[in-house]
């Protein structure tokens, strides 16, 4: 009978079973860049700082020049690509108008519920074979997406919630792609780089609605060098000693940590039908990224 292979290559350790105090900490910084974004999004955009179009070209140009700066240091060159790049502006720009309507646990419910949802249904697309908790998980998501903004007093403007859908759809497949990039550092930056013209436009185009204010600037710039650029840094830092499932599943503690965040910092309601829709849309993509873990 023949041997199975390995699970990792050779020449990549396999990530620990226990994880260690660094890739721990890692994760949590990462997770609160995150958040991050979403309540610095709310703070600007929500209190009419600034304009949406300008916030993401902002945040975009500011997340552009910490990564060069970072790979200059690291003597790296830049890498990426134009349909990456492209992606990355279809995320920013309507996360940006998005967050004109939408609470901030709200906002990012939906973004990484569209996030999961699209990186696990192009699997299926591709020929993946579903399991029943894989099913049954995308099913529950995708109801839960839907029950969020049916009708009723308390639930998501259906405008922001679509665009941050479309957001979530975007990143999504700008994650799949990444997932092939040798250098992930050097490759954010060059699509950071490349997603600017793109930005340019958008910004262009709501010229008429164009409004900013140093405080407005101020949070764009913290989002995009800081929340967008370094923690992207230190999340590839902490995926080595991440497992796929591990680093999926951790990602599901945004939304709660924004929400939570959102309370404290931006005295945001939460509603019962935050929490129950939350629980089956979260529950729902724990349940299809375990089957897919647990399948290959």
């Amino acid at each position: 009978m023949a041997r199975r292979g390995p699970t990792y290559p050779s020449l990549v350790p396999a990530p620990s079973e226990r994880l260690d105090s660094r890739v721990v900490a890692l994760a949590i910084g990462a997770l609160v860049a995150f958040s991050a974004n979403s309540i610095l999004a709310r703070l600007a955009l929500g209190g009419g700082l600034t304009d949406a179009a300008s916030y993401g070209t902002i945040r975009i140009a500011s997340g552009a020049l910490t990564l060069a700066v970072i790979l200059r240091a690291r003597r790296g060159s830049l890498a990426g690509s134009w349909v990456s790049a492209l992606l990355l502006a279809l995320y920013a720009a309507p996360f940006s108008f998005a967050y004109l309507e939408l609470t901030a646990g709200t906002g990012a419910l939906i973004l990484f519920g569209s996030v999961q949802a699209t990186m696990i249904g192009t699997g299926v697309v591709r020929g993946d074979r579903p399991s029943a908790a894989e099913w049954l998980g995308l099913f529950a998501a995708v109801a839960g997406l839907v029950w969020l903004v049916s009708p009723g007093v308390d639930r998501a403007p259906l405008s922001g919630a679509v665009l941050m859908a479309v957001a979530g759809v975007a990143w999504g497949g700008y994650s799949l792609r990444g997932r092939r990039a040798t250098d992930p550092l050097a490759a954010t930056a060059g699509n950071f780089l490349r997603a600017l013209p793109f930005m340019l436009v958008v910004s262009a185009v709501a010229v008429p609605s164009f409004s900013v204010t140093t405080s407005g600037v101020g949070y764009a710039v913290l989002s995009g060098a800081v929340a967008s650029g370094l923690g992207y840094v230190v999340w590839y830092a902490a995926l080595p000693g991440l497992t796929a499932t591990r680093a999926s599943i951790i990602q599901l503690a945004v939304p709660a940590l924004t929400a939570w965040a959102g309370v404290l910092i931006l005295a945001e309601d939460v509603t019962l039908r935050l929490v129950l829709a939350g629980t089956v849309i979260l529950g729902g993509v724990a349940l299809a990224t375990f089957g897919w873990s647990r399948d290959r």
